[in-house]
């Protein structure tokens, strides 16, 4: 089934994260496919990597990012190439390790910025979705493709204290 997690509010990717955790819980493949994201160590990027080291390897995580927030109005081509990659690194992964489920983290916001296609994903969908679970996360998801989903969860923001100045902090948002 097609998942998706959109909106402006926090929790789109934790949300994903969790259905991640389920999943591979139950012995279930996972692929997590960052956009717009670098493989900085965030904490769940560490969280995975360590059980993969402890040889729980059925959760994997990627990032495909350029290095440096994305700008909407500042998009280079750098961006667009990575986006196109992480699609790219997608299908590979459905093709050669057969997940049960592919989390598409951002892809929303890649298609906001139009770093990629919606086309191109909506294609995607149509051709994976009857084998696994597709999950897609960020802001701003397309509304065909919501149509789409099967899930589909829009987080609202009601309050947040980066409105009041505050960074983020470690462990929570990143």
């Amino acid at each position: 089934m097609i998942h998706v997690y959109t909106g402006n509010g926090k929790g789109k990717t934790t949300a994903s994260l969790g259905l991640a955790l389920r999943a591979a819980g139950h012995g279930l493949k996972v692929e997590i496919i960052q956009f717009m994201k670098e493989t900085q160590k965030s904490g769940e990027r560490c969280f995975i990597d360590e059980l993969s080291l402890q040889g729980k390897k059925n959760i994997n995580i990627v990032g495909y990012g350029s290095g440096k927030l994305v700008h909407k109005d500042r998009v280079s081509d750098k961006d667009i190439k990575k986006a196109g990659e992480a699609l790219e690194y997608a299908k590979t992964v459905i093709r050669d390790r057969k997940p049960d489920m592919v989390i598409l983290d951002e892809i929303n916001v890649a298609l906001d910025f139009n770093l990629i296609e919606v086309k191109e994903v909506e294609g995607f969908i149509k051709e994976h979705c009857s084998r696994l679970e597709i999950v897609l996360t960020g802001r701003n998801c397309p509304r065909s493709i919501i149509r789409m989903a099967d899930y589909a969860t829009l987080m609202k923001e009601l309050k947040h204290p980066y409105n009041k100045g505050a960074g983020s902090r470690k462990g929570i948002e990143y």
